[in-house]
């Protein structure tokens, strides 16, 4: 495998061409020397990544276009598109969330840190609602929702095989795999985590493009954790589609990311007191990816 490849799929927080940047710069070493991208990792081969922090400093507003699903003086629903960062990390020092955010709301940049405003966060390759917090004191009393448990999250996701029963929760707990740092794994001494389901539909294909079985499900994890649907689903043998981490490396839906989507997202408004809810749209090619599975065999 390449080494840019092999580094890739072990590191799912930094994207391929973040990858090669950071071997251009010298930041890879193979078995203690500077190696190109295109070098071949064998068995037994040391690669070592040196992930250079990220200044706070580089913060600069970027006139990126936002999907902004609600706003008030309080705090923005923002709908995000899959293959944004949410906030600088090495390798995506700008086309951030962040960095979106300080271009709409100038206010943010006179918070402290490398994540102003930010409440919590998504994969890059996941879409859908995140809230903002355009104040301190807002942003801590919605991640004090968080901790308490009271953000109603909903995501909806295509997984591989047919889920069984229709209606289910995953109780598993979740910390670093041991073998692989950057990616998580059910841990025996883990932090407790538990993901409610519902499944929406079935699909099966024989043949063409989409040959398989599918099960759409409406998913409601009632903890936070890093990848924790992702993780979950996979652990019980039924990976999202398209998740080449936790999944199949290849699959023959038309997919270039997880089908992973942050639909609903309800909590207590921070100053007004109301419980609100929002939703977003399955974004174009994920629902294109429903369509050719309904369509008649």
């Amino acid at each position: 495998m390449r080494l840019d490849r092999f580094l890739t799929d072990r590191v799912p927080d930094l994207s391929r061409s973040a990858i090669q940047r950071l071997i251009e710069e010298g930041q890879v070493r193979l078995n203690g020397e500077l190696a190109k991208a295109s070098h071949r990792v064998r068995l037994a081969d040391v690669v070592v990544l040196d992930v250079p922090p990220v200044v706070p400093a580089d913060l600069v507003p970027e006139a990126i276009r936002l999907q902004i699903i609600y706003e008030d003086d309080a705090l923005l629903v923002v709908d995000k598109p899959a293959g944004m960062v949410v906030h600088p990390a090495p390798g995506h020092r700008s086309g951030t969330l962040v960095n979106a955010l300080l271009a709409y709301c100038p206010q943010l940049a006179a918070e402290a840190g490398d994540r102003p405003g930010i409440v919590h966060r998504l994969d890059r390759d996941t879409s859908g609602l995140i809230m903002v917090a355009k104040s301190d004191p807002v942003r801590r009393a919605l991640q004090r929702q968080f901790q308490e448990h009271r953000v109603r999250k909903a995501y909806l996701a295509l997984l591989d095989g047919h889920l069984q029963p229709g209606w289910g929760r995953v109780c598993a707990p979740l910390d670093r795999d041991p073998l692989h740092r950057q990616r998580i794994a059910v841990q025996a001494g883990g932090r407790g985590a538990t993901t409610e389901y519902h499944v929406s539909e079935y699909f099966s294909h024989q043949g063409g493009p989409a040959a398989g079985d599918y099960t759409l499900v409406r998913a409601e994890p009632e903890t936070g954790r890093t990848h924790q649907i992702r993780v979950h689903f996979a652990s019980i043998g039924h990976p999202v589609a398209g998740d080449a981490i936790y999944g199949r490396r290849r699959t023959p839906l038309p997919l270039e990311r997880q089908f992973l989507h942050a639909w609903r997202l309800g909590f207590e408004h921070p100053v007004t007191g109301r419980s609100v809810e929002f939703e977003a749209p399955l974004p174009q090619d994920l629902a294109a990816v429903l369509e050719i599975l309904r369509r008649p065999v």
